[in-house]
């Protein structure tokens, strides 16, 4: 895809001899929320963590913005304006809330915005401006996973990599995370990429999708044109 901001090429993942992602064709446009679907051990988060940096390719290469970032160190990668929110809402369990949000401002190109840019998430979820100085690790599950979102924030991302984000949290709890990410790519004109088991809120979620099978894509398109019967075949492999 010419216009892709982040564009995934034959890319291949694994750990010793086991092939956990292979030969891998995937594409998101800059402004758009991708879904990747499929069930525990498609080779999803293998995939994205590759993309982040956070594990090394065995093939294959990835570019964003037009440059090759393939096998870059994650901190390299965050400061080329491309994050990752992991699962479970990790944080630096006894700094603050502030300081937890402050350590997602090291690169250099979004330093001198970090303050305008600590209000704007205060604003976006306004628990944190409350528990601006409680240690992170008092939080609830939830509110974890806000801190972890505005960390990546304050980067000052042009592609945000959300990890199954609504493990362990409620249904409300969720519904808000989500509509966060929404306004977020909506306001900012932030590309999403959603990791996700759940094929309706994603497909809900998303402007296209891709699933993952053993490793591989087994099918892709636009969320609002495919078929239940079609996605759960291929989500499956049946």
């Amino acid at each position: 895809m010419s216009d892709a901001l982040l564009s995934i090429k034959n890319l291949s993942a694994g750990y010793g001899d086991f092939v956990a992602v292979e030969s891998v064709d995937l594409a998101v446009k800059k402004g758009q929320i991708v879904s990747l679907i499929g069930i525990n051990g498609a080779g999803k988060t293998t995939l994205m963590h590759t993309v982040a940096g956070l594990h090394k390719p065995a093939s294959g290469k990835v570019l964003f913005g037009g440059e090759d970032i393939t096998g870059l160190p994650a901190d390299k990668i965050v400061a080329k304006g491309l994050s990752l929110v992991p699962q479970g809402g990790r944080c630096f369990t006894r700094m603050s809330v502030q300081d937890n949000l402050l350590m997602g401002s090291f690169p250099r190109s979004a330093r001198k915005n970090a303050k305008q840019t600590l209000e704007h998430i205060y604003e976006l979820f306004p628990d944190l401006g409350e528990m601006k100085q409680r240690p992170a690790g008092n939080l609830s599950g939830g509110q974890r996973q806000m801190v972890a979102i505005g960390r990546a924030l304050m980067g000052d991302p042009e592609c945000l990599i959300f990890d199954e984000i609504s493990l362990g949290l409620s249904p409300a709890v969720i519904n808000d995370i989500y509509k966060k990410i929404k306004r977020i790519n909506e306001e900012e004109n932030t590309s999403i990429i959603l990791i996700e088991q759940d094929i309706h809120r994603a497909l809900k979620a998303s402007d296209a999708f891709y699933v993952m099978l053993k490793g591989r894509v087994a099918l892709s398109g636009q969320s609002d044109e495919i078929d239940s019967e079609t996605l759960k075949k291929a989500y499956f492999g049946i």
